[in-house]
């Protein structure tokens, strides 16, 4: 790999402390001192956004101009997809820098019924899903989606914001106390893939291929399978259903670099639970033995030479 290739990290935590993806960050920084790859976080509130047409190769950090990287990778935790940090991303998308994964595509994977929506118009299976309307009309739910149902905020991420419902009365308890307390939170319904119940795949998925995969299981007989939230992680080698199913929903997500998780579908097969822009991968290293960040700084690369 040619030396001095310049990648910015757009990661806003202390990158010293146990802030979801920090560990990952650190080993952008480890395994970039050891291919030659220049890195540097910078963290969005170092920003200033300043559009001219005079000035086309710099941007302000600090109040200061500097020169444009050659890459940079946004690395949003759930706390930071503020207006403000995808203005960033567009200025530099704007200003030619080759950005991985582009400010729509953000957007896009960030809400979860819209993510849902073109999977299913370009004929990836999913769940059935609903987007929630208040008040609730459980019939209507019962019929459409049924239960067990899974409940689900709108952007959430790392398993937070997300229930299972068993029963219409438990439903309907929590969607009477969203209603008093939080009658504006943005609330999807879902099916519920039972033959999934704490366990799902992550698909790790970069410039159109998996490079790892795994397999994440509750330790606690609970239905979430995050490895954030205290999963085991194990090796899983994915066959070519899996594989074909990760690669042609970040083709239609225009996700450059994302972890694609997967339920097992009953009679076999699989179906999409949801995509990410942010994956994390310290659990997927440690079950895969793959080096994600090589893999990562690799496909910018072979990216540059193309252009």
């Amino acid at each position: 790999m040619p030396k001095n290739m310049d990648v910015w990290i757009l990661f806003g935590d202390d990158i010293e402390s146990n802030a979801d993806l920090a560990h990952e960050v650190r080993r952008f920084l480890a395994v970039g001192k050891q291919m030659d790859v220049k890195v540097r976080v910078v963290r969005p509130d170092e920003f200033d956004l300043l559009v001219t047409h005079e000035v086309r190769d710099t941007i302000l950090i600090n109040g200061k101009q500097v020169p444009l990287p050659d890459f940079v990778f946004p690395y949003f935790n759930h706390n930071d997809h503020s207006y403000f940090s995808l203005a960033i991303v567009r200025q530099l998308e704007r200003l030619g820098v080759h950005v991985y994964n582009g400010a729509q595509t953000i957007e896009t994977v960030r809400d979860k019924l819209h993510t849902h929506q073109i999977l299913a118009e370009s004929g990836i299976t999913t769940p059935d899903t609903m987007l929630a309307k208040f008040p609730v009309d459980m019939d209507l739910i019962e019929r459409t989606i049924g239960f067990p149902v899974v409940v689900k905020t709108l952007n959430g991420a790392l398993g937070i914001g997300v229930f299972l419902i068993e029963t219409p009365k438990a439903f309907g308890d929590l969607m009477e106390l969203v209603g008093e307390t939080n009658p504006n939170l943005q609330l999807i319904f879902q099916k519920f893939v039972s033959q999934s119940k704490g366990r799902d795949l992550r698909l790790f998925t970069v410039d159109g291929e998996v490079i790892a995969a795994m397999e994440r299981r509750a330790n606690d007989g609970g239905f979430k399978a995050n490895f954030s939230s205290g999963a085991s992680v194990h090796e899983f080698v994915p066959d070519q259903e899996a594989i074909d199913i990760a690669v042609r929903t970040a083709e239609v997500l225009d996700i450059d670099i994302g972890g694609i998780d997967l339920l097992f579908n009953e009679g076999g097969g699989y179906t999409i639970c949801e995509a990410n822009t942010f994956p994390g991968f310290k659990g997927l290293e440690k079950a895969s033995g793959v080096n994600v960040a090589e893999k990562i700084f690799e496909a910018m690369q072979r990216h540059l030479t193309r252009v």
